[in-house]
């Protein structure tokens, strides 16, 4: 990975701006994060209000393509929602911007997106203003070869206030507009995405088990230092109730038990050791736990990708309110006993 002091990066976003070339690396080759997504992606995202409601789909074809030393992120969107929100983000018009694409941030020009994306490995945390949505967005995307798939999520704001939420996964091609086979499977997959995207986040109701996975970990300055082995081990005590105990070894190595809690959409966390809550949209699980006792708290990303309950989980940990790791990876379920099984009175 190739990781630049800020200074150079400056620099060569000086001489990027004096020349007119958008691409910061100075070898003008792609970068890391740029190589990853090669190629059009395709996903049928749904589109949540604030408070969770599920209002619609949006239909994307997009890709960030490399030529001549410049990158251009381009974005076909048709949106099929209910609302003021299908009028706010159909606004008939395809993406088309520059992007300033470097292995520290990805930098974009607009005129669609004005931010950055700060990339980890197969994963970019963005932060970037919509003009035509008048949204400021948090997207965060995370390539998962072992699952073939793109984990996609915004989170829109205006100020501090979330006004919605887009979310859903993606699949890539390369020869989509010359290949039957091709198109047929992009249709398959999102004709699963439309009934999938609207289903609630949910863990396993009835029975213990336990989610097992190895996340990879990098610091703040996006360097890869490790892993984590994680281990969650789930015991339900009623529908709306479980307590869960967190594991984790490696380059974190810490074990904290709470009581998680499910209204709705709505997720609390009652300590002993993590207090927080969250709110779901669909079958992504966005939450921010404090540990007890400590300058520390950890803010997640879940998303349950298939009916077995494995989760693609992105977990940023907080120290002193500055970040000092992001970390990603896949938990996949073990089921053990059965909790909560027919009550009978004899």
């Amino acid at each position: 990975m190739v990781v630049y002091s800020s200074l150079k990066q400056d620099e060569s976003a000086r001489q990027a701006r004096k020349t007119g070339n958008n691409n910061m690396s100075t070898d003008k080759k792609p970068s890391n994060w740029q190589q990853a997504i090669e190629g059009e992606w395709h996903g049928l995202p749904s589109l949540f209000e604030s408070d969770g409601t599920h209002v619609g789909y949006n239909k994307v074809t997009r890709a960030s393509e490399y030529e001549d030393g410049r990158t251009t992120y381009w974005m076909n969107t048709r949106f099929d929602a209910t609302g003021p929100l299908n009028d706010r983000f159909e606004i008939g018009s395809p993406f088309r911007f520059g992007v300033i694409d470097s292995d520290m941030d990805r930098i974009y020009t607009g005129p669609d997106f004005f931010g950055s994306g700060r990339p980890y490995g197969l994963l970019v945390d963005s932060n970037y203003f919509s003009p035509g949505w008048n949204v400021n967005l948090r997207t965060m995307n995370h390539v998962v070869p072992d699952l073939g798939i793109q984990v996609y999520s915004s989170q829109l704001f205006e100020g501090d206030t979330v006004v919605g939420v887009f979310n859903g996964l993606y699949i890539v091609t390369h020869d989509h507009k010359t290949n039957p086979k091709t198109q047929q499977r992009v249709e398959a997959f999102l004709e699963k995405e439309k009934l999938d995207g609207k289903r609630p986040f949910n863990l396993p109701v009835k029975h213990a088990g336990k989610f097992t996975g190895r996340f990879e970990v990098y610091n703040d300055q996006q360097e890869l230092v490790g892993h984590n082995d994680v281990v969650i081990h789930h015991n339900p005590i009623n529908l709306l109730h479980s307590e869960q105990t967190i594991e984790i070894s490696g380059v974190v190595n810490a074990k904290w038990k709470a009581m998680r809690t499910r209204n709705g959409n709505h997720h609390q966390y009652h300590g002993p050791d993590m207090y927080g809550n969250g709110m779901s949209y669909g079958r992504y699980l966005y939450s921010v736990r404090h540990v007890y006792g400590e300058a520390f708290k950890l803010w997640s990303r879940e998303t349950v990708v298939d009916e077995d309950y494995n989760m693609v989980c992105a977990w940023q940990f907080m120290q002193s309110q500055k970040e000092k790791y992001t970390t990603f990876g896949v938990l996949r379920w073990e089921q053990g006993d059965l909790k909560l099984g027919a009550n009978y009175v004899e």
